[in-house]
């Protein structure tokens, strides 16, 4: 089982996207993530739906937790309020882009170790010729690795 076997097409949106507009596809769609480009279409980073919820949390609540103990339901219902006017950049980590990339011909346990060690649910497998920048090839989600080693499992027992 090779990364470009397990390797899907994938939704991914430009960093300068509305992010209210990037929620609302990771919701209507059931996604982990969302895979960002630059303005040239070039993979850029990864934006796990956590991110985004990170986003939402106040950063005084996020530096002391007892403060979400006292913010009413009703405020707490309004959070995606603070995507309005915000980019898809807006809600990527401060510093570089995080985009965890595997080689098309990587085995499952490259990509089981790299999703473990960086906590992604989303890999791009990426193609890189020696004379240009790279191409991805698609997508593997945690969802999609479980899904093929259960398989395997079942076939070898």
């Amino acid at each position: 089982m090779r990364a470009c076997d397990l390797a899907d097409p994938y939704v991914s949106v430009t960093k300068d996207a509305d992010a209210i507009e990037a929620v609302r596809l990771i919701v209507e769609q059931r996604l982990p993530g969302l895979l960002v480009t630059d303005s040239e279409g070039q993979l850029y980073a990864a934006l796990p739906a956590c991110d985004v919820v990170r986003t939402l949390v106040p950063g005084y609540v996020q530096e002391d937790r007892g403060l979400a103990h006292v913010i009413d339901e009703a405020h707490a219902d309004h959070l995606c309020r603070a995507l309005e006017g915000r980019t898809v950049a807006d809600c990527l980590p401060v510093g570089r882009p995080f985009l965890p990339t595997a080689d098309p011909d990587w085995t499952a346990i490259e990509i089981a170790e790299l999703m473990a060690r960086t906590r992604s649910p989303l890999i791009a497998v990426v193609e890189r010729p020696a004379d240009g920048p790279g191409r991805s090839v698609g997508v593997i989600t945690a969802v999609r690795l479980l899904e093929r080693l259960l398989q395997a499992a079942r076939l070898q027992t």
